[in-house]
């Protein structure tokens, strides 16, 4: 049984930086892709950004570009999403994910395509 623990949430000023990582426990082979996810109070969870053991290719949602950098560690046990320039609508819970099937638009984030999940770390952006 694969299992994905995130950590390294917080509250933080509004311009700050934070990064959260996602430890992955049990897995016998590379995943297709990892992605994160997030989802504000009230709102529908939504994809953030999401890479490509393989050969580290990344993708990130517009409204994260150029502030957020996801990545893995070397033995592609551990995901990582670095948070910069943190603004107070990315206030959510975060959440990684991992696929196994090979998906030709591996860009594109929906929930349903991801089979494991963490149980989400918590960033609160405030001014």
């Amino acid at each position: 049984l694969v299992q994905l623990v995130e950590s390294g949430g917080a509250s933080v000023q509004s311009g700050g930086s934070l990064t959260l990582s996602c430890q992955m426990f049990g897995s016998t082979g590379s995943t297709y892709r990892m992605a994160w996810f997030r989802q504000a109070p009230g709102k529908e969870r939504e994809g953030v950004a999401v890479i490509r053991p393989h050969d580290g290719a990344g993708s990130y949602e517009p409204f994260v570009q150029g502030r957020f950098f996801i990545s893995l560690s070397n033995d592609e046990s551990t995901l990582y999403l670095q948070m910069t320039i943190l603004q107070l609508e990315d206030t959510a819970m975060y959440f990684c994910a991992a696929d196994w099937e090979i998906r030709p638009q591996w860009w594109i984030l929906r929930e349903v395509d991801f089979g494991t999940w963490g149980q989400g770390t918590q960033v609160t952006v405030s001014s």
